[in-house]
């Protein structure tokens, strides 16, 4: 026992110590809005936390404009034909299957239907009703299916089991329908980390996707989950993968970015180490990603998801200059990690930035000395 209060002594020394040492370095935190220490993002033409759009990581015009159409009228026919002029290949055909399929599951869980009311989500099933030989139509509804298992079942139970079967089989069907198409393999990917697919399975599975689209960063976050800790594999296993897709990376790819994600992964869930988000991995797998954004097409729709865990990141480290450098390219969209894993992402992100303008402002920073 006396051990114990030993150990709870000392927790707490280091504890008081932590906060002393973070005073004298200058640490921010936050404070009541309308504070007169308070830091205000919208200084620096950020926009408002109501305003932040949550369904996307980055601004996808074309799709945001053909979802509204779909919705309000549910007619399928501009979904249709906006995947059908998207590359098979590229990671905004990828992204776009996800979205549609995201909004229909969202439509049927508002409007689950009943007596004298039809479904939500309506305008996928005329889809797949009235052109089943249409490939973007399989795999949207193959992602359908695969987030209807994740949002409405448990893993492990009989029910999460069939639907995820009903996935595996939508995915065959459209993959016979586009066969140089990766999207329904990636697809097969996270119906392989609900099953619980084997190994040997799961790699040759891989390896149809690398056939088709070696360089798909969409493809890459999506496997990693299967070999992480929490799901079929380990830290080690998910670094290597993590690592190996850095290194094979052609100059201009965001794979390079791939250490910092299998980071995250393995966040420790209570940090007992001082200084880890200075610590020698975490800085390295920063620095690839830095050197990712920086390289990458300016156009490159992936280019949102790994500024979004940098801002995560570099907020983390007090690298409030480069933080707002992120924030000036990615503000106004929210749906990515970290802050989809929370129920309020808008609000997550908002407090995030709102230490990334504090922080830099706490260091001789303001909107006169912030580059655009």
């Amino acid at each position: 026992m006396e051990i114990l209060w030993v150990l709870m002594a000392l927790v707490m020394l280091g504890f008081v110590l932590l906060q002393i040492s973070r005073r004298r370095r200058g640490a921010v935190g936050l404070v009541p809005p309308g504070h007169p220490d308070a830091a205000d993002p919208a200084n620096y033409g950020f926009a408002r936390e109501e305003e932040l759009d949550v369904r996307m990581p980055g601004p996808d015009q074309d799709l945001l404009d053909v979802l509204d159409l779909v919705q309000r009228t549910q007619d399928y026919r501009g979904a249709q034909q906006l995947l059908a002029g998207t590359e098979a290949k590229g990671e905004r055909r990828w992204q776009r299957v996800q979205a549609f399929a995201g909004a229909a599951s969202l439509e049927l869980r508002q409007r689950p239907g009943g007596v004298g009311e039809a479904p939500g989500g309506q305008w996928l099933r005329v889809w797949r009703a009235e052109t089943p030989k249409d490939a973007g139509g399989a795999a949207v509804h193959a992602e359908f299916l695969v987030q209807q298992a994740w949002r409405t079942a448990t893993p492990g139970t009989d029910d999460f089991r069939i639907i995820m079967e009903e996935a595996k089989a939508a995915c065959g069907g459209a993959a016979l329908l586009a066969p140089g198409d990766p999207v329904p393999y990636i697809v097969e990917l996270s119906v392989a980390r609900g099953l619980g697919y084997p190994r040997e399975e799961f790699e040759q599975l891989w390896l149809k996707i690398l056939d088709r689209a070696p360089n798909h960063m969409g493809a890459h976050l999506a496997a990693l989950q299967y070999w992480c800790e929490k799901w079929h594999g380990s830290r080690d296993l998910a670094y290597s993968f993590a690592e190996a897709a850095a290194a094979r990376a052609p100059q201009g790819s965001l794979l390079a970015a791939m250490p910092l994600f299998a980071v995250f992964e393995h966040l420790p869930e209570v940090n007992l180490v001082s200084g880890f988000y200075q610590s020698e991995v975490v800085t390295k797998a920063v620095h690839g990603a830095l050197h990712a954004v920086h390289s990458a097409r300016p156009d490159d729709p992936m280019q949102a998801h790994v500024r979004h865990l940098l801002i995560f990141f570099l907020v983390r480290s007090e690298r409030w200059a480069e933080a707002m450098n992120q924030l000036t390219v990615i503000d106004g969209h929210v749906g990515a990690l970290p802050w989809t894993l929370s129920a309020d992402p808008a609000a997550e992100f908002a407090v995030y930035r709102a230490l990334a303008v504090a922080g830099y402002e706490a260091n001789g920073g303001s909107p006169a000395t912030l580059p655009h």
